[in-house]
């Protein structure tokens, strides 16, 4: 410790510190069990603000560590991520014992050390201008690596966001911030000098400059980093004609991998440097860095024992650490509050891309060398127009998708605000689609030369990228449009409206769904291939726009062809001149799903086999439905099938259209039309026929909330049996029910709220349910389910339309049950979740009104316990009060669970002679349900 004190003296004494620039002195000894971090810091800090300051705020990010509720771990946890949540307290991460002096100006006061912001009262104002230098003493108990990325591991150790600093972004010392794992800057321009004290078998690199064994000294743009090893990282220089450039990395990399960057760096240095006109002299890339700036879409696909490679291991690396490098060097460029202005370096990093795909890449397909995959010498992949599509149309075909399914955010959105895929789809791939628009329509060089003059002016200090924008639109005005662009959903839309041919020419109508004057870029191709391309300019307020061309041979007109530019709807961009399909689009017949084409009216001929039930069994059809893989406004699916158990015809059928508007508290509003013949017994048939309308409310994208309204009408027809008949049951009923739903399905606290009315001509229900669901622990649940339903009118013949106490009445035939009709054997003991919920099988149902709890909570592993209690009232009888108890297995949990009653209302079940035919089993074969469990946290 003496020399530690006696390095830090002879440290701080021989550096000088510059005028105006924060500077950051850190003498820091790391623990031999490298969980305890001792710093000795000194902290010059101006008052860069416009008023004098009566404190100064610090960022304690560290905190966010400390405890359950940060912001931290709620946003992990809306990443389907509990890690931190369920952290140990040696896990944690925080400051120890805080101690600070300022000499004259002796902070006053000193905010809860648990806090991320730290505010120090000063006894008198910081004039404007004026510096306060600040030495602290603290010890950092570092967090688990395995949270963030950041922190100690058995392996290395990242140091990022933990020293105490001031917040360079907030000068005035107003608002708190929160550290939520986003790689935003928050000290930058600060000059740093650093000594670490580290056990003798550790080595540390760093961004920052080296200036002896583990110090470093120098400015930074950016927050500093440090990597802490028992081993060496490699450094690759590339050092050519014009670039003396040093990259270091913060992690292994194979000799292979060498090999190939030592090939591709300098041709990835040199391209980037052409573009924006500047490359640093040193790079650090950690892991963490490149895992989240690496190509998306480029990784070997893995099944079971088998391995796809899309493309090359050269090729991965090429495409990984350009972009890697790219959005490294922009970052080292480039200061902007990343919170506001996130769109700017991730868009220029996609335009680089971009570039850089067209130069390198620019017939390479989307699924690379897939396509080329044989099977017993078929190449499957060659029917999809997925193999067919370029890996250039990835930037469009992602705002595409998220945009069909209208839960895509503005562009300039809160960073803090976007859904993980949106970060990719719209602050990255959108608004680089559009910076490639601009300079394709200006000239590459125009654009690239006002970019490279702006980072040139700006180098070192803070930038409001719209002043970019102002720029770019001096410079071509037909850019306007880009700074209210980004500012609203927009779902601009051209269409081609027709062509009429005018003696040796086409005349050509264009439509646009906006006021704004944006270029469209026309492309025209002759049968034999022979493309022209045209760029049209549209007038403000011009909505119809009419083009005269030159026939010569013209056979089919596109509109912003390769996605070029984002639209909300690339079918109508589309014409053909001559054929059976002038002045439309063709139809393509084709098998599964698929990426969608444009160019044709799609229809999907899926082949179907299926088991729905023990009276239909399998079913055996096609479905025919336009659904591709991106969702539509206009859907149809059409499912004639042969019923196995019954030797006829089946099927279904729906239509629906929904309206997606861009900003409206409604998210989707859907009307539709459904039917549906199907049997429900033995040689009974079904026959349902539907209108429906939904309505989903809005939600924030990073939300698990979802709320919305569903209304429909509903026809049935039933055959029924001589039995039937002679009880005069129902064979013909309409259905009518009005619904609300609310559900919230994060990852510790789950819950849900729902009631509905259901009425006919004999009976009016209202029936309300609420679910609770706790993780108390790491995949340990105790589950709440509250039910309660009430008939305000009963007039019924029978107990079709009763509320169930062990089993549920299908009479809508909304459930999959495996035997609809079904009053014994393994059939009869499958279990649904819904009315009374009791698992033992308490006979009986209800015609008046009944209240039940259920409770499920783990006990080890997948058993579970299980209760049931509730109370219930028939007409013309005393009300009764029922429960059961029993063990739960989860097997595929939510999927397939089984039920073993143990004690109920009934008496003690096990000693029951048919106690095998009492176990119930859950039973739910829907894959959309497990689709959209995987898609929780990217949405």
């Amino acid at each position: 410790m003496k020399n530690f004190s006696i390095c830090l003296f002879l440290f701080w004494g021989v550096v000088q510190v510059s005028a105006q620039k924060d500077s950051i002195y850190i003498a820091a000894k790391l623990s031999k069990d490298k969980k305890i971090v001792e710093v000795n810091q000194k902290i010059v800090y101006h008052n860069h603000s416009e008023t004098p300051l009566d404190s100064i705020k610090l960022l304690n990010w560290i905190a966010a560590y400390n405890k359950r509720g940060t912001s931290l771990v709620y946003r992990k946890l809306e990443d389907r991520d509990n890690s931190l949540h369920f952290a140990k307290p040696s896990e944690l991460g925080k400051v120890l014992d805080l101690k600070i002096n300022s000499g004259e100006n002796l902070p006053a006061s000193l905010n809860n050390l648990s806090e991320e912001n730290l505010f120090f009262v000063l006894n008198k104002p910081l004039p404007i201008g004026e510096s306060i230098i600040l030495n602290l003493q603290y010890q950092l108990q570092l967090p688990d690596k395995k949270f963030t990325g950041y922190g100690t591991s058995e392996n290395n150790i990242a140091l990022k966001y933990f020293f105490i600093v001031p917040d360079h972004f907030d000068p005035d010392n107003i608002a708190t911030r929160s550290y939520h794992d986003i790689e935003e800057s928050v000290n930058f321009n600060t000059h740093w000098t650093i000594n670490f004290d580290v056990p003798s078998n550790y080595f540390v690199e760093s961004n920052l400059p080296h200036s002896d064994i583990n110090s470093f000294d120098g400015y930074l743009d950016a927050d500093p980093e440090f990597v802490f090893s028992k081993n060496e990282f490699p450094i690759i220089k590339v050092y050519t004609e014009d670039i003396q450039t040093e990259i270091k990395f913060g992690y292994a990399i194979s000799q292979q991998e060498i090999q190939n960057l030592e090939f591709f760096l300098p041709l990835h240095l040199k391209f980037i440097k052409d573009k924006i006109g500047f490359v640093p002299q040193k790079l650090f890339i950690s892991d963490k860095f490149r895992a989240k700036e690496d190509f998306f879409g480029n990784n070997d696909i893995s099944f079971w024992k088998f391995r796809f490679k899309l493309f090359t291991d050269a090729e991965k690396v090429d495409m990984d650490y350009f972009g890697i490098i790219a959005k490294k060097i922009l970052d080292q460029s480039i200061i902007t509050d990343k919170e506001d202005y996130h769109w700017f370096k991730n868009g220029l990093k996609s335009y680089l891309e971009t570039q850089y795909l067209k130069k390198f890449y620019g017939d390479t397909k989307l699924l690379g060398n897939l396509p080329e995959t044989s099977i017993f010498g078929i190449k499957p992949l060659k029917w999809f127009h997925a193999s067919d599509v370029k890996l250039l149309d990835r930037y469009g075909l992602a705002y595409q998708y998220i945009m069909s399914e209208n839960l895509d955010q503005k562009i300039d959105e809160p960073f803090s605000a976007l859904s993980n895929f949106n970060d990719m789809a719209i602050s990255s791939f959108e608004t680089g689609s559009l910076f490639s628009f601009s300079a394709d329509k200006m000239g590459e060089e125009n654009f690239n030369n006002l970019l490279k003059k702006y980072i040139a002016e700006n180098r070192d200090q803070q930038i409001n990228p719209e002043e970019f924008l102002k720029q770019l639109s001096e410079k071509d005005s037909s850019t306007d449009y880009l700074t209210e662009f980004l500012k609203h959903k927009k779902r601009i839309n051209f269409k081609l409206k027709r062509f009429k041919a005018k003696d040796e020419s086409l005349q050509i109508k264009i439509a646009k769904n906006t006021d704004e004057a944006i270029p469209v870029k026309l492309e025209t191709q002759t049968r034999d291939g022979e493309t022209k391309s045209y760029w049209i300019e549209t007038e403000k307020n011009e909505r119809l726009k009419t083009v005269d061309l030159p026939a010569e041979n013209i056979y089919k007109i596109t509109l912003n062809d390769d996605y070029i530019f984002p639209e909300a709807n690339y079918r109508d961009n589309f014409l053909y001149t001559k054929g059976l399909f002038s002045n439309s689009k063709k139809i393509k017949f084709k098998l599964i799903k698929d990426i969608p084409n444009p160019e044709f009216n799609e229809i999907y001929l899926n082949p179907r086999i299926r088991f729905t039930n023990t009276y239909d069994k399998f079913l055996i059809g096609m479905n025919f439905k336009n659904q591709s893989l991106f969702d539509q406004k206009f859907l149809y699916s059409i499912t004639p099938s042969f019923s196995t158990g019954t030797g006829k015809l089946t099927g279904s059928g729906a239509v629906a259209y929904s309206f997606l508007p861009a900003e409206s508290i409604v998210q989707s509003l859907t009307f539709g039309v459904s039917g549906s013949y199907f049997h429900y017994d033995f040689d009974l048939a079904y026959r349902k026929a539907s209108l429906y309308s939904n309505v989903n409310f809005r939600k924030d994208p990073r939300s698990t909330v979802s709320q919305g309204i569903s209304f429909s009408y509903n026809y049935f027809q039933r055959d029924l049996n001589a039995k039937m008949i002679a009880e005069q049951d129902y064979d013909k009923y309409n259905l009518w029910a009005l619904g609300y739903g609310y559900a919230d399905n994060q990852m510790i606290h789950e819950k849900s709220f729902s009631i509905s009315t259901q009425a006919m001509r004999d009976f009016n229900k209202i029936t309300g349910e609420a679910f609770y669901r706790w993780e108390f622990a790491p995949r340990q649940k105790l589950s709440l389910r509250l039910f309660a339903g009430y008939f305000a009118r009963n007039e019924t013949r029978n107990n079709t339309f009763d509320f169930g106490i062990a089993r549920v009445s299908d009479y809508s035939f909304s459930y999959n049950l495996l035997g609809q009709s079904a009053t014994g054997g393994i059939l009869s003991q499958q279990f649904i979740l819904a009315d009374g919920g009791f698992k033992s099988f308490i006979p009986g149902t209800v015609n008046q009104w009944i209240t039940s709890f259920n409770v499920d909570t783990s006990v080890w592993k997948i058993f579970h316990i299980y209760a049931d209690a509730g109370v219930y009232k028939n007409k013309n009888n005393p009300t009764q009060f029922i429960w059961d108890s029993g063990v739960k297995v989860r097997v595929i949990p939510d999927f397939l669970e089984i039920y073993f009653p143990v004690q109920s209302s009934l008496g003690f079940e096990p000693s029951f002679k048919d106690y095998g035919k009492r176990i119930r089993y859950t039973l739910i074969l829907n894959l959309s349900t497990i689709i959209n469990a995987a898609r929780r946290g990217w949405y």
